[in-house]
């Protein structure tokens, strides 16, 4: 049994399908179930549950030799955070997955995770990764970089839905995409692979591009049209630290924002490419053709909460 915590979310849905075509039979822990819907089958059983509850937790675990968390609180809803979920729901599982006796956990942490980095979810994904290594279970780390799939549907979605779409900042600083397909790949290769146990790989896909450039391939690709504007940094610096009192979870996503668009966001896949030559890594472009184009004439649409990791 492989337990999937988090596996309604953005790269749970394209990992399930991979295990269960592999013939596992997958948990998945979701706070919401009915998003968890579509790649329920007879090899997936879908557990309401929240990675804070260590009852909860200690239930969905029990019985499982793989654990994969692919959770994350940074996003919009206001009663999470990097910090609750990140960081203590992951020691949660961890911990209960240390006391199940689980064979092997896979953490998706994220590119660039320190202690000192500016990010909130950067530093509790960081303390994540140490609490595994510290646990004695047999671990892989996963460390992606930005998800396409998430910035198009902060800025693409709006764009061809209403005709405009907002950058934060002056979206010219390069930072590296990765399709989030393309890490369900290799996370389910790690399931299957000893070899990749003990071993912290970053995974980013073979561009680095600005937020407007990332928006001009939309425009490319699409053919759509429509008005961009922008938010200037000391603008958001302001709106970050306003919101803080009332709203966390979007002072946190505006100082995010600020952080990308002017810290150093690149990065070279040349390494993981050599090492793992199976895993494809998708262009943009085709990520958009899918999401918008093919997934359009199949009258198929993605309707779920992205967090922006």
């Amino acid at each position: 049994m492989i337990l999937v915590a988090g596996g309604s979310g953005t790269l749970g849905t394209r990992l399930i399908p991979l295990l269960t075509e592999r013939g596992a039979d997958v948990r998945i822990l979701t706070r919401t179930p009915p998003g968890a819907a579509h790649p329920v089958g007879a090899q997936v059983q879908v557990v309401g549950g929240d990675v804070r509850d260590t009852r909860a937790v200690e239930q969905a675990v029990a019985g499982a030799r793989t654990v994969i968390s692919a959770i994350t609180g940074f996003g919009m809803a206001r009663d999470v955070s990097a910090r609750t979920v990140d960081w203590e729901g992951n020691a949660n599982l961890i911990r209960a997955a240390t006391a199940a006796g689980v064979e092997h956990f896979i953490l998706l942490s994220v590119c660039q995770a320190a202690p000192t980095h500016p990010i909130e979810l950067f530093r509790m994904k960081h303390r994540a990764e140490e609490e595994l290594r510290a646990s004695g279970l047999a671990w892989t780390i996963v460390r992606p970089t930005a998800y396409m799939e998430t910035w198009l549907a902060v800025l693409g979605d709006p764009l061809l839905k209403t005709g405009t779409t907002r950058i934060f900042g002056a979206g010219r600083n390069p930072i590296n995409f990765v399709s989030a397909g393309d890490v369900a790949g290799l996370v389910a290769v790690a399931v299957a692979d000893e070899a990749m146990r003990g071993a912290a790989i970053d995974v980013g896909g073979p561009e680095n591009l600005s937020m407007a450039e990332l928006v001009e391939t939309i425009r490319t690709v699409t053919g759509a049209r429509g008005k961009v504007s922008h938010v200037p940094v000391p603008m958001m610096r302001v709106m970050s630290a306003v919101m803080k009192p009332f709203n966390p979870a979007m002072a946190a996503i505006i100082q995010a924002a600020v952080v990308m668009d002017t810290r150093e966001m690149t990065f070279d896949p040349s390494e993981t490419r050599r090492r793992y030559p199976s895993i494809p890594m998708t262009r943009l472009a085709d990520v958009v053709r899918h999401r918008y184009l093919d997934r359009a004439s199949d009258g198929v649409g993605e309707t779920r909460n992205h967090a922006v990791t």
